[in-house]
């Protein structure tokens, strides 16, 4: 039997807030919200759920794993999600794809990169 990847939690001193934000920038909903503990539903078929649980201390330095995403409009995706609460934090490129590295309001990392794209 093999394993597979159902959910991707994070652990953040206010899940509320974070479920609200993620639940916006993958045009998806809350799931399930038990308070401290919050689910948001699939943003697809095929994609793991995203959970939100809150724990009393802070993570200590950068985020170890991230979400990578890929957009047709990174500039745009990029000035919508700011305007729902991320900051960007750095712009990266190799020969054929550029991404922009944005921290959520909890200060996780994540990317948003379009393929084609030179800086």
């Amino acid at each position: 039997m093999a394993m597979s990847i159902d959910m991707i939690t994070f652990d953040t001193g206010d899940a509320r807030k974070l479920a609200e934000f993620w639940a916006a920038a993958l045009d998806t909903t809350i799931q399930n919200d038990w308070g401290e503990f919050i689910v948001l539903a699939p943003p697809s078929e095929t994609g793991p759920a995203v959970a939100f649980q809150q724990v009393p201390d802070a993570t200590p330095g950068k985020n170890r794993v991230h979400f990578d995403t890929h957009v047709p409009d990174r500039k745009a995706e990029v000035a919508r999600l700011t305007e729902l609460g991320a900051t960007e934090v750095a712009v990266h490129s190799i020969p054929g794809l550029v991404w922009s590295v944005l921290a959520d309001p909890d200060g996780n990392q994540f990317c948003i990169g379009q393929a084609g794209e030179s800086l």
